[in-house]
């Protein structure tokens, strides 16, 4: 599982770029929009939120002692977070800024609403398949520490004491 401990870090970096564009692009909006009501504004908060936990969590992942991969359950948790957040986004915006992964009337001017909000689809769908990756990474990474311990112990003579 050697090839876990090189994918690990690149994964964690990968979320903390993710969760801090999206993060970034949807504090601007929230920011513009501060005079709107948070029932409205809903589905932007909670996907402020879910970036500020990923950011955190990929933070707190990336120091090299903190216990690498027995902790799959959160990041499949943060995964789901993500996709909701991305559903939530997407059904938000409707067919207004065309396809889901249209990206052919993108353009790149200052100021460009559709291209900043697709951005943040983009960003959210593609953390949510790092966190994915991370927790299939860290389950495979935990079974195959156990398979080995267990396959290690030997049941056979007296125990040392």
């Amino acid at each position: 599982m050697a090839l876990a401990r090189l994918v690990s870090p690149i994964l964690r970096i990968a979320e903390l770029v993710f969760a801090t564009i999206v993060a970034g692009i949807n504090g601007q909006y929230l920011h513009l929009a501060r005079g709107a009501s948070s029932w409205s504004l809903g589905r932007f908060i909670y996907t402020e939120v879910v970036a500020g936990i990923a950011i955190f969590f990929s933070l707190i992942w990336l120091i090299p002692f903190s216990s690498g991969f027995v902790h799959w359950p959160i990041d499949f948790v943060i995964s789901v977070t993500w996709f909701a957040a991305f559903g939530l986004l997407v059904d938000y915006f409707g067919g207004s800024c065309g396809g889901v992964f249209n990206w052919d009337n993108l353009h790149i001017v200052r100021g460009d609403q559709c291209g900043k909000w697709k951005a943040v689809w983009a960003f959210a769908f593609l953390s949510a398949i790092c966190w994915l990756v991370s927790a299939i990474v860290g389950l495979l990474w935990v079974h195959d520490r156990e398979r080995r311990t267990y396959e290690r112990r030997s049941w056979r003579g007296r125990s040392r004491v």
